[in-house]
């Protein structure tokens, strides 16, 4: 297993939209990870998996088991998964129950209430912080949203508020 390599999963969600003009709204086109990466001046090797281009709100429960069975059959220890956030937790408590007891992997879900392509966008953000949280982590299911880590089964978004909270 690499254990230096970071493997980051596309899957869509807000965080990899675009702003069509001609059309008037938000769209997928191509991957933003590869300009943030750079722009961020990511030293870490990094491995890019764009396996899906969806909006979580219309991800159908096949492509929710494609992320995972992707996912599980990473190569990679360090593995970020970048997915919408309506229904993030959903996938990552899918990952959670999937696991073999003692994997060794370490899986943070991240993604942007603000796509990456708009100012004010709090895609880099969370991604930074998903880099370091795959380095420090112990072996299990993560979210990591507005500078705060989650464990995927006492996690939830609440749509009220526009934030990842705690449910313990």
């Amino acid at each position: 297993m690499d254990e230096k390599t970071i493997r980051i999963i596309t899957t869509g969600g807000t965080f990899d939209k675009l702003y069509d003009a001609v059309k008037g709204e938000l769209i997928f086109s191509e991957s933003q990870l590869p300009r943030i990466l750079n722009q961020s001046r990511v030293t870490l090797p990094i491995h890019l998996d764009n396996l899906l281009a969806v909006d979580s709100l219309v991800m159908t429960e096949e492509q929710r088991e494609t992320i995972v069975h992707n996912a599980m059959l990473s190569h990679e220890k360090m593995v970020i998964i970048i997915h919408g956030t309506d229904t993030m937790v959903k996938t990552a408590q899918l990952l959670e129950s999937s696991l073999p007891q003692d994997d060794p992997h370490v899986f943070v879900f991240t993604g942007a209430m603000i796509p990456y392509a708009l100012e004010n966008s709090d895609a880099v953000f969370n991604l930074g912080c998903a880099i370091s949280a795959v380095q420090m982590l112990p072996g299990g299911v993560y979210i990591t949203m507005g500078g705060r880590i989650y464990d995927a089964d006492h996690v939830r978004k609440n749509k009220d508020k526009g934030i990842f909270e705690d449910v313990r």
